[in-house]
């Protein structure tokens, strides 16, 4: 299931080197909601369910005078190597600077959602 999420955000840093408009990802429920983040939060233009085959989704790169928008995207935790963050060390954090993405028990949260519900998880990815 893992492998799709790691396979998600290689398809969209390449997709910005390649400045292409939109790639294309295998439909599962964990990259919709990894992209429900990233849309709310205005790293992507959108994303949509294809048309013509419904196990993919299509993504919509977002850029700001032919930069993109997403600079890098660090993985944190990766299938060989689990971290997880308590609250107190989530508030040690600088949330200005990097936008943290977190698996909680209370499901996919950003850094200052967990500071707000007072919740640790474990952090998939840093985005700058």
């Amino acid at each position: 299931m893992k492998n799709y999420f790691w396979k998600m955000f290689s398809n969209i840093k390449n997709g910005q080197l390649a400045k292409k408009a939109f790639v294309y990802q295998k439909r599962k429920k964990i990259c919709e909601e990894f992209l429900k983040i990233l849309w709310d939060e205005g790293f992507i233009l959108g994303y949509k369910i294809d048309s013509v085959n419904s196990n993919k989704i299509k993504i919509f790169l977002k850029y700001n005078n032919e930069e993109p928008v997403i600079n890098s995207i660090k993985l944190i935790t990766k299938p060989g190597r689990r971290v997880y963050y308590s609250i107190k060390q989530i508030w040690k954090l600088n949330s200005t600077k990097n936008f943290i993405i977190f698996s909680t028990n209370k499901g996919l949260k950003t850094i200052i959602d967990c500071k707000k519900l007072k919740i640790g998880g474990e952090p998939f990815l840093v985005i700058n």
